[in-house]
């Protein structure tokens, strides 16, 4: 699988609102709860007041290299409509990220998803009503040199990615049951 989450983006290049629609409109198409569409977001490009205050929203360890996206994105969740409440509003924000990244990746683009981030201090940035709640922050951009992290994130950056394998997490039978004992790892 080609999906990432680098630190290391490109600090020089930048990327085009026509490509930013078409990650938006991939997200848009994610299926969701009833058709209740909750996913919602904040676009800001490197150097707009947008990207200035989701930048001031994340934690400096988030800040150490985010910077250097060429954009970053908020995604949220609008909790209600006209009809009330919105079921597994998270379930559809995620999957419309999920559609968002893979569409990046098929577009050349990396992108890195942080919970790291104060969502009261987007609230209040951008005014955000009661029933939209922030989630994640993403940066989007183009690989860059992980030299160019932080040291300490260096090491992270080049690390093997690595996932637990299906016998730990797919069960049949009954719960802790593996539906494929003995599957190796892949990336």
């Amino acid at each position: 699988m080609r999906r990432w989450s680098p630190r290391a983006f490109d600090g020089t290049a930048e990327v085009s609102p026509d490509t930013v629609r078409a990650l938006l409109e991939a997200a848009r198409w994610a299926a969701s709860h009833g058709n209740t569409q909750p996913a919602r977001f904040l676009v800001g490009y490197r150097g707009d007041d947008t990207f200035g205050r989701i930048f001031a929203a994340l934690r400096p360890g988030n800040q150490s290299w985010a910077g250097r996206a060429s954009v970053l994105l908020v995604g949220a969740v609008a909790e209600s409509d006209e009809r009330g409440p919105m079921p597994n509003t998270e379930f559809g924000l995620g999957l419309a990220v999920q559609n968002l990244v893979l569409r990046a990746v098929e577009l050349g683009l990396v992108t890195h998803q942080m919970g790291g981030f104060s969502p009261d201090e987007v609230r209040e940035a951008f005014g955000l009503p009661d029933h939209v709640r922030p989630v994640v922050v993403i940066a989007v951009g183009l690989l860059g040199d992980a030299a160019e992290l932080p040291e300490e994130l260096r090491a992270r950056e080049r690390r093997p990615r690595v996932r637990k394998p299906l016998s730990e997490t797919v069960f049949a039978g009954r719960w802790g049951q593996p539906a494929f004992p003995d599957e190796p790892e892949h990336e």
